[in-house]
């Protein structure tokens, strides 16, 4: 039976979302990051349906058509508790599970932690779990240099360089950080999110708020320390060997310092492993919200 995706609108936490939706079930919500869009789970989804869940994946906050963020609030902490809000917007129950890749998996962290009673299980996928990634920042200096976009996403220069040559900034990424997959579908459906200065400025503001002076709230920064806490919930991080952004050594040092969570290295995947690698990253995935 084919399980056809559709479009929606919900409003939760003050934000406008669009939405994918496939399937009937326990709530599964799927949440992209960057430079990404929800199409990015359209492998995923339709297996999410068969499985016998409701898959859900918003485009975040300011990410075309959904809105931007009244109060200017790009951080996890605001994203975790977005995905919060969805859950109640949505329906959802004890039985539901949260999936998120990039910018996505620190806000299911948070999420999960902050409100565990509504996540059953939690996958996420190319930001590591715990404090892998902060280890790494400091004493990884091949790490640093992957991440020097986000050192660059600082500087006011990138409001204007960014958008340039139609975000052909975004064509880079894909190709430096899935290397031999072609992304040009990928980052077409990215670009069509951002190409309106205030969509654009968002997605710049999710790090402008990590590393930077974006705007934060005691509320939100409260909701991303727990996520970067020990999850309750059985916790799969899957990483891809190739990946471009984020090293595989981090995912590995993530074994060792988060061993509540379960790692899995995909072989011959990039930093978007979902598009690169849908049969054996979707059975990983399946089977962990399956699991009894």
């Amino acid at each position: 039976m084919a399980h056809e995706i559709t479009t929606q609108t919900v409003t939760a936490n003050g934000i406008d979302f669009t939405y994918l939706e496939c399937g009937t079930g326990p709530l599964a919500l799927c949440l992209h990051g960057f430079p990404d869009s929800a199409h990015s789970w359209r492998h995923l989804m339709p297996e999410l349906a068969a499985a016998g869940y409701r898959a859900v994946a918003p485009f975040t906050r300011g990410y075309a058509p959904t809105s931007t963020a009244p109060d200017g609030i790009y951080q996890t902490g605001a994203l975790s508790a977005d995905a919060n809000a969805l859950h109640e917007a949505l329906g959802g129950d004890g039985d539901a599970v949260l999936i998120g890749h990039d910018w996505g998996a620190p806000s299911v962290y948070g999420a999960a932690a902050s409100e565990p009673q509504r996540w059953k299980r939690v996958v996420g996928m190319a930001v590591p779990p715990g404090g892998a990634m902060g280890m790494a920042f400091a004493t990884n200096l091949e790490q640093s240099k992957r991440s020097w976009y986000m050192f660059y996403f600082q500087h006011p220069l990138a409001d204007m360089v960014v958008p340039a040559n139609d975000l052909a900034f975004i064509d880079m990424l894909w190709r430096d950080w899935s290397p031999g997959y072609d992304g040009a579908i990928d980052s077409e459906n990215c670009k069509a999110c951002l190409r309106d200065p205030a969509h654009m400025a968002a997605a710049l503001g999710y790090y402008r708020a990590t590393l930077g002076t974006g705007a934060r709230s005691e509320k939100y920064d409260a909701i991303q320390a727990a996520g970067g806490g020990e999850l309750t919930q059985p916790t799969l991080y899957i990483h891809g060997a190739n990946d471009g952004c984020i090293g595989a050594e981090v995912a590995e040092a993530a074994r060792a310092m988060s061993p509540w969570a379960t790692v899995k290295i995909v072989e011959g995947a990039g930093h978007f492993m979902q598009l690169e690698k849908p049969t054996e990253v979707n059975k990983l995935i399946i089977d962990w919200i399956t699991a009894k």
